[in-house]
């Protein structure tokens, strides 16, 4: 009975449906076609968002080998990725899987080989200045990897100039440059002056005075020059002794009244001063050295003749001199007091400190209840002010100043922001997935609207539902006119259309005929003969013809049931 039933309204929902294509207009059956196309499309699209995966950043700012190695990598594992830019996403489902797996994989390889370049030499065939050349390169990929773990820096290259030993060139000093590119802002040039030590340390006989550190504009960063001329640290002594005076402040005034501001002139110039003095009067003998030199000497002279030429042979004696001389030299060093003092002044050294304090003053109430605001007194400001030059090392020599002040300081609010948890904190919200959707909902709303709504709409309003029966409710049929000519006659009565209302009904006083809602079989109006009647036409005696010619039997049997009870009424 059940499946009967369901049958039986399957029959009529598919008879309804088609009266109510039939009585649709060529127009009105193009635009039902597009809305249902449109809608099926949209339900189409809300499923392809809904099921799709949300993707997540995997990497971004790789260079075009290593992030061609990812890509390769994703595809042979079966992962939906895309490439938007410089960056790769992928489910979010398996962002964090995907790391580890590639990380055990060396991918991405973003700094370079390192010592494993060294890992594929064999001893055999390899020379000297082959192992030099690996081992350097080698040097620069681990020192390229190091400079990458950092957080701010997306990519470094390094690069080391070491000629290696010369015989004709006595002093080789090694010098180094790494070129870096940020991670978003830009490297500062203590985090260059970092790099520089690194690398200086990681090379033997390389000073940190060689190492430069450039960045993707090509701009020099953290260079001695440079940090010369930004006075070594101004802004960061500044920094220290504001936070340093306003602690001591706050420490009396409470925290949030007072205002500190400290400006450090420094002096930018370099400054050598080489001084000697000596001391004559402090002459001190350090050494004495004394020579003494004696000399004598004879000259004997007589007559030469030939007898003096002849052996034992008497010679003449002549006349003879003697001559003699003694000299003693004496020499003493003396040494003198004697100072030397170089002075090197480097940039950096403060040349003059101004110190402005701004103090909130007291508030306090009047004989009216009303607030009404002091200034702290000059004792209270006094005190302050020998605490701030204590701070500070204030110098009247140099021409220090501070300036202490107290004046109301309205709505002061506290320092810092209150700290507040929600429940969308821990939930990711992809916003290109959420406008898709939004979109889909908007145009299928708009489609179910102002198409299908007023096609359904206009179809029903042209069949009104009849009214609801009122003598078959009671108990009673309605009263049948005299009708000899039988059942012919009323079938073929002309008179028929002009007894029915527009309104759907029959008119009972003319034709005798109560509404067709009160027909046996008929209580539920039109809706029992095929559902709002669609397909009908808009006159009420075809409507009638049309439901009489659907329902012949069932006609039969009224139009019986009226005449059995006429007959029986007459007799």
């Amino acid at each position: 009975m059940q499946a009967g039933e369901n049958a039986g309204a399957t029959e009529v929902n598919v008879q309804q449906i088609k009266n109510v294509w039939a009585g649709l207009d060529k127009r009105k059956r193009m635009m039902a076609i597009g809305a249902t196309l449109a809608v099926i499309f949209t339900f189409f699209l809300m499923s392809l968002v809904a099921n799709k995966p949300s993707m997540q950043l995997l990497y971004a700012g790789l260079e075009s080998s290593s992030a061609g190695d990812v890509v390769s990598a994703l595809e042979q594992s079966g992962v939906d990725y895309e490439v938007r830019g410089g960056s790769i996403y992928v489910p979010s489902s398996k962002r964090d899987e995907l790391r580890m797996t590639l990380a055990s994989q060396g991918l991405p390889a973003n700094g370079g080989k390192g010592y494993e370049l060294l890992d594929s030499l064999s001893g055999f065939g390899t020379t000297s200045q082959m192992f030099d050349a690996a081992y350097w390169r080698a040097k620069e990929g681990e020192l390229a990897r190091t400079i990458v773990a950092n957080p701010h820096v997306s990519q470094a290259r390094v690069h080391i100039a070491n000629t290696g030993s010369n015989p004709f060139q006595r002093t080789i000093e090694p010098t180094a440059s790494v070129s870096v590119t940020p991670m978003g802002s830009p490297i500062t040039p203590s985090q260059a002056n970092a790099i520089r030590f690194l690398v200086a340390s990681a090379v033997a006989g390389l000073a940190v005075d060689n190492v430069a550190v450039i960045d993707a504009n090509g701009a020099l960063i953290g260079s001695p020059e440079a940090a010369a001329a930004a006075g070594a640290g101004t802004d960061d002594r500044s920094q220290t002794l504001r936070e340093r005076v306003l602690r001591l402040v706050e420490a009396r005034v409470g925290q949030g009244n007072a205002v500190v501001e400290i400006s450090v002139e420094t002096i930018t110039d370099t400054e050598s001063i080489r001084e000697k003095r000596v001391d004559p009067q402090s002459r001190v003998a350090i050494s004495t050295d004394v020579e003494e030199r004696i000399d004598s000497s004879q000259n004997q002279a007589g007559e030469v003749t030939v007898a003096s030429n002849i052996p034992d042979g008497d010679a003449g004696n002549g006349e003879g001199s003697k001559a003699s001389t003694n000299a003693t030299r004496e020499r003493v060093n003396y040494e003198i007091s004697e100072t030397e003092k170089e002075i090197v002044r480097g940039p950096g050294a403060i040349k003059r400190l101004t110190v402005a304090v701004l103090i909130n003053g007291v508030t306090t109430e009047t004989a009216e209840g009303e607030a009404a605001f002091e200034p702290r007194p000059e004792e209270e400001l006094e005190a302050l002010r020998e605490l701030i030059s204590a701070a500070v090392g204030f110098d009247a020599e140099r021409g220090d100043v501070i300036t202490l002040k107290s004046m109301d300081l309205p709505n002061v609010e506290p320092l810092g922001t209150e700290v507040t948890s929600s429940v969308f904190d821990n939930l990711y919200f992809d916003v290109m997935s959420i406008i898709q959707m939004a979109a889909l909902a908007i145009v299928a709303l708009i489609l179910g609207l102002f198409v299908v709504r007023p096609i359904l709409a206009g179809n029903g309003a042209s069949v009104q539902a009849l009214p609801s029966p009122d003598g078959v409710a009671a108990g009673g049929l309605p009263e049948l006119p005299d009708m000899s000519g039988g059942d012919a006659g009323f079938m073929t009565n002309p008179d028929l259309g002009a007894n029915i209302a527009l309104d759907g009904e029959i008119d009972g006083g003319d034709g005798g005929f109560q509404p067709l809602g009160d027909l046996p079989g008929m209580g539920d109006g039109l809706a029992g003969f095929g559902g709002g009647g669609g397909g009908m036409s808009d006159d009420p005696v075809d409507r009638l013809r049309s439901m009489i010619g659907e329902r012949q039997e069932e006609t039969v049997q009224i139009l019986r049931g009226w005449l059995e009870e006429n007959n029986e009424e007459r007799a």
